[in-house]
């Protein structure tokens, strides 16, 4: 079993190994005090992603999308999620990927991305980080409709919404999903000049 200074892995059962992988860990965790205390923690890991939110200059507008997703209607809030494009690597690069995940889901097939940061989405349980991208877009970069891929249960609703729209979605809670969040506020700093 794995092991450091601070931690011994003693016991790991997978759970489940569907479309990712989650397994309990039984490990001993030494504390800031010395003491070792034991304890099972469950982790997810589904591999890493990439999300980007473009905008267009000319029409103030960012690229969203919407679409159903299942763990949020089991949550009890609207399972039609409001969200910047996203994608996992599926062991390719992230900008490769997310430029991949545009066309897919957009339809827009832009030159450039500008990476942000690396950021991880819920480490108390989840082993993903998402490679967060920005870029500009423009309506003749259309090269499909977009809409994602059928064969993977993607039926995916492209949207063009003006940034202070957006922005006043996700004070009135249209828009909850955190990457999105994150994407906007930072856009709307980058606008403000800071």
């Amino acid at each position: 079993m794995k092991s450091a200074e601070f931690l011994d892995i003693v016991d790991s059962t997978v759970l489940s190994d569907e479309w990712g992988t989650l397994t309990r860990h039984k490990i001993r965790y030494r504390r800031r005090d010395g003491t070792w205390q034991e304890q099972v923690r469950e982790v997810y890991d589904r591999g890493h992603g990439a999300a980007c939110l473009l905008f267009n200059p000319e029409t103030g507008c960012v690229l969203l999308t919407r679409q159903f997703r299942l763990p949020v209607w089991f949550s009890g809030k609207d399972p039609f999620v409001i969200e910047a494009p996203a994608g996992l690597l599926e062991g390719a690069r992230a900008e490769e990927r997310m430029r991949a995940e545009l066309i897919e889901e957009t339809g827009f097939d832009v030159s450039k991305l500008e990476f942000l940061f690396d950021a991880l989405m819920s480490p108390g349980s989840v082993t993903e980080y998402l490679a967060f991208f920005t870029g500009t877009y423009h309506l003749k970069d259309k090269v499909s409709e977009g809409g994602g891929e059928p064969d993977e249960g993607e039926d995916i609703e492209v949207m063009h919404v003006p940034l202070a729209r957006a922005l006043a979605m996700v004070r009135a809670g249209e828009i909850a999903d955190a990457k999105t969040i994150i994407l906007l506020q930072e856009l709307a700093l980058r606008q403000a000049g800071l």
